[in-house]
């Protein structure tokens, strides 16, 4: 039961890591992307620190203030909001 958090954090991590990848890859050979929304909605659910450190490693959307700029703050905000509920209990 302890180690559930640190399994979904890794699957979670892992998932943005395939679609970023995927992407990066249709994008190269001019095939069907996947969603900006889709990107986001892995970020806000615990893959966003995966997700961008993959973006900078490929070199992909880096040039996109929206993803270089909106993962550090979904971050941010993931690490900041439990901390609040736990101080606020």
């Amino acid at each position: 039961m302890q180690y559930i958090p640190y399994i979904y954090s890794a699957i979670i991590s892992l998932i943005a890591l395939i679609i970023t990848c995927a992407d990066k890859s249709a994008a190269k050979h001019d095939k069907r992307r996947i969603p900006e929304k889709t990107l986001f909605s892995v970020a806000i659910i615990g893959g966003s620190l995966a997700m961008y450190y993959t973006m900078r490693i490929i070199r992909h959307k880096t040039k996109h203030k929206r993803f270089m700029i909106g993962l550090p703050i979904i971050m941010i905000l993931q690490i900041a909001i439990p901390i609040v509920l736990i101080l606020l209990i």
